[in-house]
């Protein structure tokens, strides 16, 4: 069952939007990579070839608890008359723009002293890509003999038996003018006389559809702008949704008949919703699936009729999360229905499909985390993590039976095959971790065992450390951490320690391989990764005791983290950093605030950090929608008290703050740029505040003279977007991200020298 966006399928449904994206990396594989660390290959392609959907860049059938998604959008109060509004707009516009100017021109100063580390970091990060390519195929989608796969920005067709490789060429993105954007889904109608492709900019939100008629001499049928999701209900019949501003409200019909005509077919009303369209894995029913962080409610178009009007499976009812698969006649419906919250496998018949008819076919364990399902002929799988160990649960519709598969222990995250045949008789997914490339698996339903795949030429890393620990937070809660290092390490206490946090959303933080995280390992660094609540690590239940009125437990979490990981050897303060993206700034900056003694430094992208006055413009697209996350200050005093205490820009004051590196996007519709200035410019004020009045500081165990400033670094990138970026900007991003954090921890080892020797 697969929900939204490209290649992302129930994950995203299940994480909501999680702030990774897609990528179509090096090696040919699909890989879900964090905004924090997202190198990928030199063509950077999201396709979903899965009948199905994408990750959280935005909301996915089920976006239930989506990214930070906030528009590019400045701060706003009403302003009594139109001369003084006037006024405003170009007082705030002239102020923006100084602030832009004023931050460039302190980057390109600045920037020289990491030139020379950042391009080191750069040659040994492309020499490990190399080194971890794999000779894997792009995905495929079968249909009977066909088989329609993209590279490099082309679209081809083979022959499943063709063992000379002999291809036709059907799309070709530079030869239709569409240079500067990648393939994002692709759609083979049922005959296979239509395919329909959307493709995206790196630096834009919105897709263009394009509908190409598969002749003899394949030619563009119709072109579609600003579309989210697609799909075939028959031959000639199209379904799509439109998205505008960060939103997705309405859902049309186009025909490809001899009468051609295109009508709008649904609306949703609410502004906390979304909407988006999936095609069940039998092809029986398309579903409109309107989803807000909490609620669902599901439509049926059936593909033998698609022209009829949308049946409604269940109305929506508050708190109540389904989404929908088919299998002979009946729904199986994937529901948070029932007394615990957490997610259920139920069933009913088409024909009776309201909430009274659901009947149990299986429920998840307490703090039993599903990152993906599949439906099979006669199957059933559930990819699930318990306590950061990964296994499959497969349920046989045939004998009812529940066969629980442990998985290796070192794996850290699944990646599904982009497209299983609904009757195939094997499932074929991969494991990784943030240090461990991905390895192919497979389950096999007739034999009822796991297989491993064939040798890869790259073997499994085995002088890597995992281990599994939890720390007990401020409520006694105990709070899961997965922390990576050489077994060849010896005196951790005195290795750099770099510790990832996102905790919103129910969203897991980004587990999967990433070749700088090995190139960390390699260097002598310990990878810490804190789960803490706001999270889906645990569930939805973990999501909830972190969301709204408790979204000070994450923090209170990861400050028992990275406490614990010093109380047992793992690095010290002097030499730990924080990394975040997104959403995961909101802790970040409010540990900066709190606790700003146990990290000596911090990389932050395209970070949230001026949580109150986002939350208090309702005009920005998306902040209605985000109140279930967050709360919703103006209608509630408590909320407005609540998150202003811990704000990460309403809680700046004067103290020694860690050094800070951050990356922002000119054009992030989903972070406001002008907040991130606004926190920059005070935190370097309270900086520099604390340093003119302070002679001396002790930070942990070590003094620092009192002119000592922390680098406070705001990287402005004009190409690039919250969502997407190129391969080679992704790769100076991180590679800066590196040498930043290698030249501070550098400094603090040359200060304590320096202090040694008397001088």
């Amino acid at each position: 069952m697969k929900v939204r966006m490209s290649c992302v399928g129930l994950r995203n449904l299940l994480q909501g939007l999680s702030f990774s994206v897609k990528y179509y990396s090096k090696h040919n594989h699909l890989q879900t990579i964090c905004l924090y660390s997202k190198i990928q290959q030199k063509i950077c392609h999201i396709l979903d070839c899965s009948g199905s959907t994408c990750t959280h860049k935005t909301l996915p059938t089920g976006s239930i608890l989506p990214w930070r998604l906030f528009s590019c959008k400045q701060e706003g109060t009403k302003i009594p008359s139109k001369r003084k509004q006037n006024t405003s707009i170009i007082t705030s516009e002239l102020l923006y723009k100084n602030l832009l100017k004023s931050e460039q021109e302190n980057w390109n100063d600045i920037s020289a002293r990491y030139k020379a580390m950042t391009e080191r970091i750069k040659e040994k990060l492309e020499e490990l890509q190399n080194k971890y390519t794999f000779n894997s195929v792009s995905p495929r989608i079968r249909f009977g003999e066909n088989v329609y796969f993209e590279e490099n920005g082309c679209i081809f067709l083979s022959k499943a038996d063709d063992d000379e490789g002999n291809v036709d060429a059907l799309f070709s993105i530079k030869d239709l003018g569409f240079s500067d954007a990648f393939i994002q889904r692709i759609r083979i109608s049922p005959d296979q006389r239509y395919m329909a492709i959307s493709l995206k900019s790196e630096n834009s939100e919105e897709a263009t559809c394009v509908i190409m008629k598969l002749d003899h001499s394949p030619v563009v049928e119709k072109v579609i702008p600003s579309v989210f999701s697609f799909e075939w209900a028959a031959n000639d019949v199209l379904y799509y949704t439109s998205q505008k501003n960060l939103k997705c409200q309405n859902v049309f019909m186009t025909t490809f008949t001899d009468q051609k005509h295109t009508k709008l077919v649904y609306t949703e009303q609410d502004a906390r919703f979304f909407v988006d369209i999936y095609c069940t894995k039998d092809r029986r029913f398309l579903t409109i699936n309107s989803n807000s962080k909490t609620t669902s409610e599901v439509w049926l178009i059936d593909c033998r009729h698609p022209f009829k009007l949308p049946a409604l499976v269940q109305a929506r009812t508050k708190g109540v999360i389904y989404h929908i698969e088919h299998r002979n006649d009946e729904l199986y419906i994937l529901t948070t229905y029932g007394e615990l919250a957490e997610y259920k496998l139920m069933k009913a018949p088409v024909a009776s499909s309201g909430m009274e008819n659901w009947q149990l076919v299986y429920a998840l364990e307490k703090k039993t985390k599903l990152v993906d399902l599949e439906m099979f002929t006669d199957h059933c799988v559930m990819f699930l993590k318990n306590a950061g160990h990964l296994y499959l649960n497969v349920i046989s519709f045939v004998s009812h039976l529940v066969q629980s598969i442990e998985l290796p222990t070192w794996a850290c995250e699944f990646e599904l095959e982009s497209h299983p045949e609904h009757t195939t008789s094997t499932c074929y997914f991969q494991l990784n971790s943030p240090v461990h490339p991905p390895k192919c698996f497979a389950y096999s339903f007739k034999e009822n065992n796991l297989i491993e795949q064939a040798a890869q030429e790259v073997p499994i890393i085995t002088n890597c450390h995992t281990t599994r620990l939890l720390a007990k937070s401020k409520d006694e809660t105990l709070v899961p951490i997965t922390v990576f290092h050489s077994m060849n390490s010896k005196e951790l206490h005195r290795k750099p320690l770099l510790v990832h946090v996102y905790g919103a959303y129910g969203i897991d933080l980004n587990m999967s391989f990433k070749e700088e995280k090995l190139m960390l390992i390699e260097e002598g660094w310990i990878l810490a990764y804190c789960h803490v609540r706001g999270g889906g690590e645990l569930g939805l239940s973990w999501h909830k005791d972190g969301c709204q009125y408790n979204k000070l437990k994450g923090l209170h979490d990861l400050k028992a983290c990275i406490m614990l990981l010093h109380q047992l050897g793992f690095s010290q303060p002097k030499y730990t950093a924080l990394a975040a993206a997104s959403a995961g700034g909101v802790l970040a900056g409010a540990l900066c605030n709190t606790d700003p003694e146990l990290i000596r430094a911090m990389v932050l992208q395209a970070p949230f950090v001026d949580v109150l006055n986002t939350m208090m413009t309702t005009h920005l697209p998306l902040t209605i929608e985000e109140q279930e996350e967050w709360g919703n200050p103006l209608a509630d005093e408590k909320y407005m008290k609540y998150i202003k205490s811990y704000c990460p820009y309403q809680n700046i004051k004067p103290q020694c703050y860690p050094s800070v590196f951050i990356t922002a996007y000119e054009n992030d519709q989903r972070i406001p740029l002008t907040g991130v200035l606004r926190y920059v410019k005070k935190l370097r004020k309270a900086a520099l505040d604390h340093a003119s009045r302070t002679r001396k500081k002790v930070i942990t165990s070590f003094i620092v003279p009192g002119n000592w400033i922390p680098s406070i670094i705001l990287d402005i990138r004009a190409n690039g977007s919250h969502c997407d970026s190129s391969w080679e900007d992704s790769l100076n991003e991180v590679a800066r991200h590196l040498a930043f954090l290698n030249k501070e921890l550098e400094e603090v080892c040359h200060l304590q020298r320096h202090m040694k020797s008397g001088k």
